[in-house]
């Protein structure tokens, strides 16, 4: 039976450490969404899939909750999620809010205003798609386009 000298069982734990240090770390998000909204599980079904986990939580008054955290209610959407510490607001696709965590911006969150279609959670049967954009929203509540989708190429 082959011996492991310590030298060799001290490398190989080190090098075991490094790789889980290698690795992202669990994307959690919870939603906070109206009762009877189906788009929004379509969405939370899409954060799923991106490598998101979340919970969710039904309330009556989504506005309120992104208000009291900087969100204005021009910005608001039938759900909004919370990841490390930033806001998402509506159907903002999955990539972005990947982007977001890894820039880090000094903001209140993302949005992608009203419920457009095409977007995460609005997609239509015949595969139509409205142009929109995800928007950063700023601790002053202006905003700035931080992502573009279904625009022709």
């Amino acid at each position: 039976m082959p011996t492991i000298s310590r030298r060799l069982f001290i490398a190989s734990a080190a090098g075991l450490g490094v790789a889980g240090a290698a690795r992202p770390p669990a994307r959690s998000l919870a939603v906070y969404k109206s009762p009877t909204c189906a788009c929004c599980d379509g969405w939370v079904a899409h954060m799923r899939r991106a490598g998101f986990t979340v919970a969710v939580h039904v309330t009556s008054d989504v506005r309120a909750f992104g208000r009291g955290r900087g969100m204005p209610d021009a910005l608001a959407s039938c759900h909004t999620g919370v990841v490390d510490g930033y806001l998402v607001e509506g159907h903002v696709p999955a990539a972005d809010v990947i982007r977001l965590l890894a820039e880090r911006p000094e903001a209140v969150g993302l949005t992608a205003p009203g419920m457009p279609m095409g977007s995460p959670g609005m997609e239509t049967p015949d595969g139509r798609k409205q142009p929109f954009d995800t928007l950063l929203v700023l601790r002053s509540g202006e905003t700035r386009v931080f992502a573009r989708h279904n625009r022709p190429a």
